[in-house]
């Protein structure tokens, strides 16, 4: 088998989008393994990876991405919203309120307002 090459790096990430897509996370993080491993900063990849595993619901390594994502870029509003869900899927609903405020705060789209809850008393 021939060594992977930054092109074939791409082509796996996009081939990964499409299997998230089509609903098969488990697939979609196989080639993203090696796409991360060739290049561990890369932050696009990561959050991808993800939202492959949180879509897997293997959620501690989905909440160890979101993390990675958010050390590097804490201004992501999207990674603060993802990791709330996986937080509240995992049922840890006070630290998932944190994030989405976060998230909320970044960007007050209309469904990362509503998950903040901003209104409400002992959130």
């Amino acid at each position: 088998m021939p060594e992977p090459t930054p092109e074939t790096h791409v082509i796996d990430y996009r081939a990964a989008e499409r299997l998230l897509a089509a609903r098969d996370p488990r697939g979609a993080v196989k080639l993203l393994d090696s796409v991360v491993t060739a290049h561990p900063e890369n932050t696009a990849a990561r959050l991808l990876r993800a939202r492959a595993f949180f879509s897997a619901a293997q959620l501690r390594s989905a909440e160890a991405e979101f993390q990675f994502v958010l050390e590097r870029e804490p201004d992501n509003a999207f990674a603060h919203f993802a990791l709330a869900r996986t937080l509240e899927r995992a049922n840890r609903p006070q630290e998932a309120i944190r994030h989405f405020r976060l998230a909320a705060a970044l960007d007050p789209r209309p469904d990362f307002v509503a998950a903040a809850r901003f209104g409400e008393s002992g959130a």
